[in-house]
């Protein structure tokens, strides 16, 4: 059988008849079994990780081509912070799809596996996805595959191929023109398209012992034309109603609930942007979890959940590898900040993607770059809001950029309101900012300082800040601040770039206030920052707020 006619293997076969429902009866909320919302009820979790085991296992297999391959030293590796005392996390959501150009399974359905180690471990009796799923479960943990509804044509052994995915090739109606990818990305608005992909995710819940399985739509949009996602967002749910039935049929086969779960926005607005109707699909019953947003910090919890009830459970996503601008490889305190913001404002838990993939032994023994020591201390307690109690943490407003890889609203965080620019007309602005600590009975227990650095600020400039209408004391001016993560007067680098050194002739000026303890609030906090100076190019950069516990 040549590729293109394996590739071609009708998904139709694959699909169960009677699958899909008739046009009257898309529309309406489908009937959960029992132990699937007996499953939802009980099912807690405090951290998931989004493991994308992919560049973990390229990494090793160049780090040991010519030497010791076993899979046994690559599997210990990629457990390590799941395996080390005190983890907090419950679950690993597997995101090894792999190059859509070579499987990373066997598969009736996909292109045969492709990268030389995959099938050296095939070779020797060794399937990585089986073995990953069942170390997962030998462990405790909730184990699902993660799905990128559309992923770049990526060669088995890293860099981009120029050619684009036969599929696109012989289907051309399954395509969706995307500005930042000439070979174009899935378009979920084909049948055909649809089709394909329940039948890919059938095989996979068949053939592996998972517990559910996650459509990520962060990877990558748009999956529908640009300019009519909204207006063509009901072949999105469809697919979701689809994948939500194939489901159901496999876990009434195999007796036990397969749960659904998609990465979307952060926002509503999000949402919508991109053709993604959250709130149909949990009227509609057709999914158990939500993960909010992917490379943001400022996620609207609330707004979601007043859209989609409390039965979908919510989950906030921090990925820091494509971090918010300005915060890549954050301290602990940063870190706390962060996901305690994601707990006070109603979310069930927390998740993870693009983190160090372990220690820094299993960093060595898979030659992958090691993170900073922030994430191994926070899966030790981001997960729950106790541990973080009576903690230091930074909370921060959200930047904008670096994110290009996307046509719609997905991940460019392009609403967020820093750097923010004054001008001549302008010479105030406003910010809120979430902190999830409320204030002390009094001022000795602990302290907030609220912090602002601004570009392009003389020495004479006057500027106020104000936290809840209260004018704040200056207590620190330093104009010879330097952060390594702004470069003005140069543009920002997309995200992921490497850490690099501080600039010497840097010139930021940093202003410190403390607030009193009766302009604090637990929640949303505005914060004003007023400008005397009539000179339009200065520019706030980073407003953030430092909780420090006695």
């Amino acid at each position: 059988m040549n590729r293109r006619t394996f590739l071609h293997t009708s998904a139709a076969a694959l699909l169960s008849a009677g699958s899909l429902q008739s046009a009257d009866a898309k529309s309406q909320p489908l009937d959960l079994p029992a132990d699937h919302r007996e499953t939802m009820q009980r099912r807690r979790r405090r951290i998931v990780v989004q493991y994308d085991a992919n560049d973990t296992m390229w990494s090793y297999w160049k780090l040991n081509r010519n030497g010791d391959t076993a899979f046994t030293r690559f599997r210990d590796a990629v457990f390590s912070f799941a395996d080390e005392p005190g983890s907090q996390i419950d679950a690993i959501w597997w995101d090894i799809g792999g190059s859509p150009l070579g499987c990373s399974y066997p598969s009736k359905i996909e292109p045969p596996v492709d990268h030389p180690l995959l099938r050296q471990w095939l070779r020797s009796g060794v399937d990585w996805v089986e073995q990953l799923i069942n170390e997962t479960r030998r462990r405790k943990l909730e184990v699902f595959w993660n799905h990128r509804i559309s992923e770049v044509e990526c060669l088995p052994e890293g860099g981009l191929s120029k050619q684009p995915h036969p599929l696109k090739v012989e289907h051309p109606d399954w395509v969706v023109p995307a500005s930042w990818w000439p070979q174009g990305m899935w378009n979920l608005a084909s049948a055909g398209l649809r089709e394909h992909k329940v039948a890919i995710l059938r095989e996979l819940v068949t053939r592996y012992d998972l517990d559910g399985i996650q459509i990520d739509f962060s990877r990558h949009i748009p999956c529908l034309p640009v300019g009519h996602q909204w207006e063509l967002r009901g072949h999105v749910t469809e697919f979701m109603r689809m994948v939500r039935l194939m489901l159901q049929e496999v876990a009434q086969q195999r007796g036990r609930p397969l749960l659904l779960a998609a990465k979307v926005p952060q926002t509503l607005s999000g949402c919508q942007i991109d053709g993604l109707d959250v709130k149909a699909w949990a009227e509609q019953h057709l999914v158990d979890v939500l993960t909010l947003g992917s490379r943001s910090m400022d996620v609207d919890v609330e707004g979601i959940r007043s859209a989609v009830g409390k039965d979908v459970q919510l989950q906030p996503c921090f990925d820091d590898h494509h971090a918010t601008d300005g915060y890549r490889y954050g301290s602990i305190e940063f870190l706390r900040g962060v996901f305690a913001n994601h707990f006070q404002r109603g979310a069930d838990n927390v998740a993870t993607f693009n983190w160090s993939i372990g220690t820094a032994a299993a960093c060595i023994i898979t030659g992958s770059d090691p993170g900073p020591l922030s994430h191994q201390a926070a899966y030790q307690q981001v997960g729950d809001p106790q541990t973080m109690a009576g903690k230091n943490k930074l909370f921060a407003v959200e930047r904008r950029g670096g994110y290009p890889w996307a046509d719609g609203f997905f991940n460019h965080n392009d609403t967020a309101p820093l750097p923010h620019l004054f001008t001549e007309d302008a010479r105030s602005a406003k910010f809120t900012l979430h902190i999830s600590d409320a204030p002390p009975a009094n001022g000795a227990e602990a302290s907030l300082t609220l912090r602002c650095i601004l570009f392009q600020a003389a020495e004479s400039d006057v500027i106020e800040l104000h936290c809840n209408g209260m004018l704040l004391s200056v207590t620190t001016r330093d104009p010879e601040w330097k952060d390594a993560q702004i470069f003005s007067p140069k543009p920002q680098p997309t995200s992921g770039y490497k850490p690099r050194p501080v600039n010497p002739k840097q010139k930021l000026l940093r202003l410190d206030c403390v607030v009193p303890v009766s302009a604090w609030k637990q929640g949303v906090n505005e914060v004003e920052v007023r400008v005397s100076s009539e000179k339009s190019a200065m520019q706030i950069e980073k407003l953030e707020a430092h909780v420090k516990y006695e």
